[in-house]
């Protein structure tokens, strides 16, 4: 057959695709890619193809590396607590990212995270499809992929989250596979948080408790992400290029690796580290420090081992209006000056996150409509 007979039928097939078709009968099946891996998939659906070249920009430099930060004795040695308000200044002002290890969270706690998020997700799928809900004001949340309506391509990823804080469900509400661990890993996550951000306020020169009386620890959504095995993943991605909306994450990422965070214009592996977890700054904090910590660009990529779970803790106030939506951040007073004027308009948590939700996985910058 002669290359243009073989175009015509390419084009042909083109344009009996059906995208809107393809997604919704996706969503409809509730049972998410891990769904898609029961059935016995053995090619990538089209949905999912995301036209991305993978190795491009890829860093070629391994001794650069994201930080890593020692929270050993900062509470009671106040050299080793400057050593590291020194060290997350730097990290938040080059990276946007850092690793921290002795954060006080056991590894047998991490460790059972994970498992119960692997639980969750390998369940029976009508076990599962009984949680899956897009509806924010849901309990629990379950579904596979964000903004899988507005996306270009689909990602080969599966999401549970619920909010945990300040207003958690009854444990009773929560699914009985991941019950215990939540309740007690979130109680945990909350307290490195408030650690971290007297950290950051220091690292701004401020008062260790400024970043907690702003209510940037009031909030805490947790989502369990799962990553099966991909046919084809040099055609997908796990997780497109983004940056997160909140004030901090804390993520716990299992052993298989994937993430990869943008610096330099280059994508450098953020190599898991066992017993580490890793913490970037979100779009609300760049914004209130006034583009002196920075919220950087981050992707997953898909792999064929799999399944790859990880835990992302979002401090942030809810996006619920009753709950703390309408709360209003701007650039902190105490950091401007003639020479650093503000470059963001004062605007309200849920005017941030309505942004989030409305562009999807688009890979534009998140906070250019709140510049001045």
């Amino acid at each position: 057959m002669d290359v243009k007979s073989t175009n015509q039928i390419e084009a042909a097939i083109d344009s009996n695709y059906d995208r809107k078709a393809e997604i919704k009968a996706f969503d409809e099946s509730k049972t998410g890619v891990r769904g898609l891996v029961e059935s016995g998939v053995q090619k990538l659906p089209r949905m999912f193809h995301s036209g991305v070249d993978i190795t491009e920009n890829m860093a070629s430099d391994p001794t650069l590396s994201v930080p890593v930060l020692d929270l050993e004795g900062i509470h009671n040695n106040p050299a080793l607590r400057k050593e590291a308000v020194a060290k997350i200044r730097s990290a938040c002002q080059e990276w946007g990212f850092f690793q921290v290890v002795n954060h006080g969270i056991p590894i047998s706690v991490m460790d059972d995270m994970l498992d119960g998020i692997r639980r969750f997700h390998e369940q029976d799928p009508d076990v599962r499809k009984q949680f899956f809900s897009r509806d924010l004001k849901s309990i629990i949340l379950y579904y596979s992929n964000t903004s899988i309506f507005l996306d270009k391509f689909a990602n080969w990823r599966d999401t549970v989250g619920c909010s945990m804080a300040p207003n958690p469900p009854k444990p009773e509400e929560l699914p009985a596979v991941f019950r215990d661990i939540i309740i007690e890993y979130s109680k945990k996550a909350m307290a490195l948080g408030c650690t971290i951000f007297e950290l950051l306020s220091e690292a701004l020169g401020l008062n260790p408790s400024y970043l907690k009386e702003l209510n940037c620890a009031e909030g805490l959504f947790i989502q369990g992400h799962y990553y099966p095995p991909c046919p084809e993943p040099e055609l997908t991605l796990a997780t497109s290029k983004h940056t997160d909306s909140a004030f901090i994450t804390i993520l716990l990422q299992d052993q298989l690796g994937g993430l990869q965070i943008l610096h330099d214009n280059q994508w450098f592996n953020v190599p898991p580290v066992h017993g580490a977890l890793v913490v970037n700054i979100g779009d609300i904090l760049q914004l209130i420090t006034n583009d002196k910590f920075v919220s950087v660009y981050h992707r997953v990529l898909a792999n064929n081992k799999g399944p790859r779970v990880s835990v992302a803790s979002f401090f942030s106030n809810s996006h619920d209006p009753a709950k703390g939506a309408s709360k209003v951040y701007g650039p902190i007073k105490e950091l401007l000056s003639e020479e650093n004027p503000p470059i963001y308009r004062d605007t309200s948590v849920g005017e941030i996150m309505a942004h989030h939700f409305a562009k999807g996985l688009d890979g534009s910058y998140a906070l250019q409509p709140f510049r001045l």
